[in-house]
C-alpha cells in the first residue's frame, strides 16, 4: 500500500499533519524578518590606524606595509584591502568563507600585535573589528535647532539620539553625518611665542601635564580614611585661560598673553546639507539578522518621543530605505497572490470543475505556509531573494496537484467511482509526481551550496524553491488524492468524454508522422538545438537589470587641495540646479574636503508619471555643463558602471597604465566617461632638513615633523590636553593661528627646539618646496591597485561593455609590471555567473542520479536530459522581443526551465515505459503517452505560464528584477512545451533501440545473464 492509498484510507492523520503544519508556518512567516537583501555573515576584519598630519606615502610605507605583512601571513586570508588617506590607514582583510569570524577577529589581533613595534611612535592603537554587512542605512534624518551651536547639535546627536535609538529592538548603530566636535581653540601668535622663547609644542606640554585632575592614592586622618586627588584642572574657560604657562629662563606667563582662547569646535572633516541648508545628519542601521521594517518603525517611534522631549529639536526625514523594502515586499506578496490565482483559474477552465479545482487550490496554501517555518528555522529571512523564489515556485507548486487531479478526474471519465478512481490513478501517476518534484529540488538544490559571497546570497533561494517543492509533493500524495476519494463526484462514461478536440487530434497526427520519421525529427530537433545555443551568445549580458528605486546618486569631485567652503558652495549650487527639476522631492549632501555625495530622492514611482531612469537622463543633461569639476551620476549603492582595477608594484608604473587605460577606453562606443584616480594629486608643502645642520643641532626628523604637525593642526589621541567640564572630557587644540598656517614664509620662520636650547627658524636647517603628492594610496593584496572607472553608454549592457575593455591592445598587452583585474559588478558578475554555471552542471548531474534510481535504467535519463535546451530559443527569443539581457534574473529563469523541461518529458517517458513493461509495442505506447499526458503537459505549463504574467509586467516597485526572468520562463515554457511533445517521443524511440542493441549485444558477444522474461 502507498501512501496514497494510506492517506485516502486514513484521512485523520494526513489533515492532522497539515492541519499542525499550517499553524506553526503561519507562526514562522510573523516572526521572520524582512529585509532588502539576506543577512549573510562574511569573515571580514577592518584595521584602522591614524597618524595625525601623515600624508598617504608616509602612511602607506610605514603604516599599511608592516600590518600587510603581518596579516597575510594568518591562515585563511583570501584577500589583503588597504587605503591610505591623510594621517589614516584603513586595511580590510576578507577571509574564506569557511574561516569562523571570531577566530579571524583573534588572528588578526594577535598579527598586529607582533607587529606593533614596526609602527610609528606617533600612530594610535590599532582598531580591530569584524566587519558587519547590513547594507546602508535604512533611515536617514537631518537635525536642526536654533537655540543650538552646530557642536551642541553634534553632541545632541551622538550622546542622547543616538542612545535612544539604539536602544530600541533591532537598531544596530547610529552614524552621525556631517556637524562638528565641540573643542577649546588656543591659537598662538608666533611673534609673543618667539619673543618669550617657547613653541607650540612647550604650551601644549604644559597644558597637558598641568591642567588635569588626577588621583594622588588615600591616607588615613583622625581615624577615618580619605582619597588623595590632586586637583588642577581650569573649572572655567577664563580660568584657562589665565593658567600661567612657565618660560625657560624663569618666571611665567598668561595663556592668553600668548594667543587667544575660545570654546570652538575641531576643525570639521565632513559636512551635510538637506535641500541647500546646513544640518547635521545621522543614519540608522538595522542591527545584523534584525528586520528592515521593525528596526525601522521602532526607531521612527524614538524619534517621535524626542521630537516631544525636545520641542526645540527638529527632525527631518531626509530617506527612508525601508519605504522601498516596504513596498518590494508586498509587490512581492501581491505577485504571489495574482499568480495563484490566474494558475488556478487556468485549472479550472481546463477541467470545467470546480470541486477538482478548489482541491488543485489547496495544494499552494499548504506547501507555502509550511515552508515558512523551515526558513525561520534555518534564519532566513524575506528578502528580494527568497521573495523571488517563492513567487517563481507558484507555478510548480500546483504543478503536482495538477498531475494527480488530472489523472483523477480521466479516471473518473472512464465510469469509475471517485474513490476507487482515486486510488489507482494516485498509484499510477505515483512515480512520475515523485520523478518530477526531485528533479526539480535537484536542479535548484545545489544552488544553495554555491561557494563565495554568491553562495552567501542564494543559500536562502535554492533551498527555499526545494523546501517548497518537497511540501508540495507531500500535498501531492496524501492531501490531493485524499480529497479527491471524498470530495469528487462520480462519473459516468460518455462518448463525449471520449471524443478528441481539433487539437488533439491534429497533435496526434503530428505526433505519429513524427515517429514514422524520426530520423527527419530528430535533424530539425538538432537544428533547434544547435539554433538555442548559438541564440544564447546573440543576447548581451548584464549584471543586475537596473531598479527604478526612486533615488539616485550625484558624486562632484573639485580639484585636489581646495577648500571644504569652495566644496559647500559648488555643492550648494547644484542641489538649486537639481532641484528644478519637478520630481525632485530631496536633496542630501554628505560632503568632505574636496568632494561630496548628493542623495536625490523622487519618491515611489507609483507616485510619478517618468521613471526614475528618464529623469536621471535629464539629471546627467543638466549637470554636463558644469565646468572644472569631476561630476558623475552614480548608481544607487553609490558606483559607477564598470570598474577595472590596474595592479603593479611600482605606484608610477600603475598610474601611468591607468592613465593609458583611460585614453583608450574613452574611444569606445560603449564607454562614456572613463576616469582614473591615478590623475587626481594635489599640492603640497615638502620639508628636506639639511641633514649635516640638523645633526650638528640636534635635531630629528621625527622631532620636526612633531612640531611641525602641533604648529599646524594640533596635537592628537592621548597627547592633546583635556579641559574637564564636569560631564565631558573637551580637547585642547593647541597650534599657531590662523593667519601664521596660512602664511608660508611665517610658517618657514617657524622655530625648531634644539639641544643647546637655543631654537632655531626652520628655513635655516631644511629647504621648504611647492610639490604635488597624490591624495590617497590604494593597495591590493601587496600591489598597487588605481581604479578606472566608466558608465556604460546607452543602448549597451555591462557585458558589451566589459568585453570591449578586454579587448582593447593596452588590455591585452599591460605596460611591464602592470595587470589588470575586474572589479566591482564586472567582477561581481563573472563569478556568480561561473558558480550558477556549476551549480546548473552539478543540477543536471543530481537530475540523472534520480532519474536513473527512478526508472533503474542508465539510457532513460538520456531522453529526458537531451531534452533541456529545448527552452533556450523560446526564452532568447522573448527576452529579445522584451529588450533585455542575460543578467542574474535570467540565469535564475534557466534553472526554473531545467526542471519544467524535465517534468514534461519525464511524464511521456514514464506512462510510455509502464505501457511497454505491460506488453505494448513502443510506438503504440508512445502514442498513447503524448495522447493521455498532453492535457496536464499543457494545463501545467499554461497554470505557470499565468503564474508568471504578474512578474513580467514589473509594475509594482522591485518588479525590473524578476520582469526579464519571467520572460525568459514564459518564452521558454511555451516553446519547450510544444518541443517535447514532439520530440521527445522520437528522441525515446531512438535512444530506447540504441540500448536495447546494446544490450542485445552485451549478451550475444559477452554471455551476460540477464533476469527471465526480462524485455529486449
Amino acid at each position: 500500500m502507498n501512501m496514497s492509498t494510506w492517506a485516502i484510507r486514513k484521512p485523520v492523520p494526513s489533515l492532522a499533519f497539515f492541519l499542525v503544519l499550517v499553524i506553526v508556518g503561519i507562526t514562522g512567516f510573523m516572526r521572520l524578518p524582512v529585509t532588502r537583501f539576506p543577512n549573510i555573515d562574511i569573515p571580514i576584519i577592518t584595521v584602522d590606524i591614524s597618524q595625525s598630519g601623515a600624508a598617504p606615502s608616509e602612511i602607506a610605507n610605514q603604516i599599511i606595509k608592516p600590518v600587510e605583512s603581518a596579516v597575510s601571513d594568518v591562515s585563511g586570508v583570501n584577500h589583503v584591502t588597504a587605503t591610505a588617506t591623510d594621517g589614516h590607514a584603513n586595511v580590510v582583510i576578507e577571509f574564506d568563507l569557511e574561516v569562523d569570524t571570531d577566530r579571524a577577529l583573534n588572528d588578526i589581533k594577535d598579527a598586529i600585535a607582533g607587529a606593533q613595534d614596526e609602527l610609528p611612535e606617533s600612530a594610535t592603537e590599532p582598531n580591530i573589528q569584524r566587519l558587519d554587512v547590513t547594507g546602508q542605512p535604512i533611515l536617514t534624518y537631518a537635525v536642526s535647532d536654533p537655540t543650538q551651536s552646530i557642536e551642541a547639535l553634534s553632541y545632541f546627536v551622538d550622546e542622547i539620539a543616538a542612545r535612544e535609538l539604539t536602544s530600541a529592538t533591532g537598531i544596530g548603530k547610529v552614524s552621525r553625518i556631517g556637524g562638528a566636535d565641540r573643542a577649546i581653540e588656543v591659537e598662538l601668535s608666533p611673534e609673543r611665542l618667539l619673543a618669550l622663547g617657547l613653541t607650540a609644542s612647550d604650551v601644549n606640554t604644559q597644558l597637558r601635564q598641568n591642567n588635569i585632575d588626577l588621583g594622588g592614592g588615600s591616607g588615613d586622618l583622625a581615624g577615618q580614611e580619605y582619597s588623595i586627588r590632586a586637583l588642577g584642572s581650569a573649572p572655567t574657560l577664563a580660568d584657562l585661560a589665565a593658567t600661567p604657562i612657565t618660560l625657560s629662563g624663569g618666571g611665567s606667563v598668561r595663556l592668553d598673553d600668548l594667543g587667544t582662547v575660545t570654546d570652538g569646535a575641531e576643525d570639521p572633516e565632513s559636512f551635510a546639507m538637506f535641500n541647500g541648508q546646513p544640518v547635521v545628519a545621522f543614519g540608522v542601521f538595522r542591527a545584523t539578522g534584525a528586520s528592515d521594517l521593525t528596526a525601522g518603525d521602532n526607531a521612527k517611534a524614538r524619534i517621535a518621543k524626542l521630537a516631544e522631549t525636545y520641542p526645540n529639536v527638529t527632525f527631518a526625514l531626509i530617506d527612508d530605505a525601508t519605504r522601498y523594502t516596504n513596498s518590494t515586499y508586498h509587490a512581492a506578496m501581491e505577485t504571489l497572490y495574482e499568480g495563484a490565482a490566474l494558475a488556478i483559474i487556468v485549472v479550472f477552465l481546463f477541467l470545467k470543475n470546480w470541486r477538482a479545482t478548489l482541491i488543485t487550490a489547496v495544494a499552494l496554501p499548504l506547501s507555502i505556509i509550511p515552508t515558512f517555518i523551515v526558513m525561520q528555522m534555518l534564519g532566513f529571512s524575506l528578502n528580494t531573494v527568497s521573495l523571488l523564489g517563492i513567487t517563481l515556485v507558484t507555478g510548480i507548486l500546483v504543478d503536482d496537484a495538477i498531475v494527480e487531479i488530472e489523472n483523477i478526474v480521466r479516471h473518473i471519465h472512464m465510469g469509475k467511482p471517485a474513490y476507487e478512481a482515486s486510488e489507482e490513478a494516485a498509484s499510477e501517476i505515483g512515480t512520475t509526481v515523485v520523478a518530477i518534484s526531485f528533479t526539480i529540488v535537484a536542479v535548484f538544490a545545489p544552488v544553495s551550496f554555491m561557494s563565495g559571497i554568491a553562495g552567501q546570497y542564494f543559500k536562502q533561494f535554492g533551498l527555499t524553491v526545494a523546501v517548497a517543492v518537497l511540501f508540495s509533493l507531500l500535498v501531492a500524495r496524501l492531501i490531493t488524492p485524499m480529497m479527491a476519494a471524498y470530495f469528487l463526484r462520480d462519473g459516468q462514461p460518455t462518448a463525449e468524454a471520449e471524443k478528441d478536440g481539433l487539437l488533439m487530434r491534429q497533435y496526434m497526427r503530428v505526433l505519429a508522422w513524427t515517429l514514422r520519421h524520426r530520423a527527419m525529427t530528430l535533424i530539425i530537433g538538432l537544428a533547434i538545438f544547435t539554433g538555442s545555443i548559438y541564440s544564447a551568445t546573440l543576447l548581451p549580458t548584464e549584471f543586475v537589470p537596473p531598479s527604478d528605486t526612486g533615488r539616485a546618486i550625484v558624486s562632484i569631485k573639485l580639484p585636489p587641495g581646495s577648500l571644504m567652503e569652495e566644496t559647500r558652495a559648488s555643492a550648494r549650487d547644484i542641489t538649486q540646479l537639481i532641484r528644478t527639476i519637478p520630481e525632485v522631492q530631496t536633496v542630501f549632501v554628505d560632503g568632505k574636503t574636496s568632494e561630496a555625495s548628493l542623495r536625490i530622492g523622487f519618491g515611489s514611482k507609483l507616485t510619478r508619471d517618468r521613471s526614475s531612469f528618464e529623469i536621471t537622463d535629464e539629471l546627467s543633461e543638466l549637470l554636463s555643463d558644469i565646468k572644472d569639476l569631476r561630476l558623475f551620476v552614480l548608481s544607487e549603492d553609490g558606483t559607477r558602471d564598470l570598474t577595472i582595477s590596474v595592479l603593479g608594484d611600482d605606484v608610477e608604473r600603475v598610474s601611468a597604465a591607468a592613465k593609458s587605460l583611460v585614453s583608450a577606453m574613452n574611444a569606445l562606443p560603449q564607454i562614456e566617461g572613463a576616469s582614473s584616480e591615478a590623475a587626481l594629486v594635489r599640492p603640497e608643502i615638502q620639508i628636506v632638513p639639511n641633514a649635516e645642520l640638523a645633526a650638528e643641532m640636534g635635531i630629528t626628523s621625527a622631532a620636526l615633523a612633531s612640531t611641525l604637525r602641533i604648529a599646524t593642526i594640533g596635537d592628537t589621541g592621548s597627547n592633546v590636553a583635556k579641559f574637564n567640564t564636569g560631564e565631558r572630557q573637551i580637547p585642547i587644540i593647541v597650534r599657531m593661528e590662523a593667519d601664521a598656517r596660512e602664511d608660508l614664509f611665517r610658517l618657514a620662520g617657524l622655530r625648531i627646539p634644539t639641544q643647546t636650547g637655543t631654537p632655531v627658524p626652520l628655513d635655516a636647517i631644511a629647504d621648504i618646496t611647492l610639490s604635488t603628492g597624490p591624495t590617497s594610496i590604494e593597495r591590493y593584496d601587496r600591489q598597487y591597485r588605481t581604479s578606472v572607472q566608466a558608465d556604460v553608454a546607452n543602448g549597451f549592457f555591462l557585458g558589451e561593455a566589459t568585453s570591449a575593455v578586454n579587448a582593447l591592445p593596452i588590455a591585452q598587452t599591460m605596460p611591464q609590471g602592470t595587470a589588470i583585474q575586474a572589479s566591482g559588478d564586472a567582477e561581481v558578475m563573472g563569478e556568480i555567473f561561473l558558480q550558477f554555471g556549476l551549480a546548473m552542471g552539478a543540477g543536471i548531474l543530481l537530475v540523472y542520479v534520480v532519474l536513473v534510481l527512478l526508472f533503474s535504467s542508465f539510457m532513460t535519463p538520456v531522453t529526458i536530459l537531451m531534452s533541456l535546451p529545448l527552452a533556450i530559443g523560446g526564452a532568447i527569443f522573448a527576452l529579445y522581443i522584451y529588450g533585455a539581457g542575460i543578467g542574474l534574473s535570467v540565469v535564475i529563469g534557466f534553472l526554473m526551465l531545467m526542471g519544467i523541461v524535465t517534468k514534461n518529458a519525464i511524464m511521456l517517458v514514464e506512462f510510455a515505459l509502464e505501457a511497454m513493461h505491460k506488453g505494448v509495442d513502443k510506438t503504440s505506447a508512445m502514442l498513447d503517452a503524448g495522447h493521455k499526458r498532453a492535457r496536464p503537459i499543457i494545463m501545467t505549463t499554461i497554470a505557470m505560464t499565468a503564474g508568471m504574467v504578474p512578474s513580467s509586467l514589473a509594475i509594482a516597485e522591485g518588479g525590473e528584477f524578476r520582469a526579464p526572468m519571467a520572460v525568459a520562463v514564459i518564452g521558454g515554457l511555451l516553446l519547450s512545451t510544444v518541443l517535447s511533445l514532439l520530440f521527445v517521443p522520437s528522441l525515446f524511440s531512438v535512444v530506447d533501440g540504441a540500448r536495447r542493441r546494446v544490450l542485445r549485444g552485451l549478451v550475444e558477444r559477452l554471455g551476460a545473464n540477464q533476469p527471465p522474461n526480462h524485455p529486449q
